[in-house]
């Protein structure tokens, strides 16, 4: 019973956020608006969504689900902070409302159990792959900018 009660509470705190206000049949919420305060928004949005997945993983989500519902945040939160792009992201990205879809197939229908070992070693790997790729994008551009600096002296 306090699982339902709970989940209820969440369901309502992401509709506030996502899916709130409705003009001409296209949804939103509270997220998108707060972005558009440079900063305070932005953090903002991340405090209270972040805030959602804590009461979430307090009240029995797996760790396997937990890690899925961190990684939409922290998307949201990044591409949410590029400007201008990230108006527009925060307005059709709801990061909010697929975490309360997680959490329901978690609890309601045993989806997303276990660990989140296999998870979080692809991410590892990703991430550990992205900063090589950008150490050497960075080492291709510095030795071309040194080639092309030393024609020009």
């Amino acid at each position: 019973m306090q699982k339902e009660k709970d989940f209820a509470w969440i369901e309502r705190a992401s509709t506030l956020l996502d899916n709130k206000f409705n003009i001409g049949g296209f949804r939103f919420g509270l997220d998108p608006l707060l972005n558009l305060i440079p900063y305070a928004g932005q953090f903002a949005s991340f405090g209270m969504s972040l805030g959602l997945v804590i009461v979430m993983i307090r009240n029995g989500a797996g760790s396997n689900v937990a890690v899925k519902m961190l990684l939409n945040v922290l998307t949201d939160a990044l591409l949410g902070s590029i400007p201008f792009i990230g108006y527009a992201f925060d307005f059709f990205n709801k990061a909010n409302k697929k975490n309360v879809n997680l959490l329901r197939e978690h609890y309601f229908e045993g989806k997303h159990q276990g660990s989140a070992k296999g998870l979080l070693i692809a991410l590892f790997i990703i991430i550990v792959l992205l900063c090589v790729g950008v150490f050497y994008l960075m080492w291709f551009i510095a030795e071309w900018l040194f080639t092309v600096l030393g024609n020009l002296f």
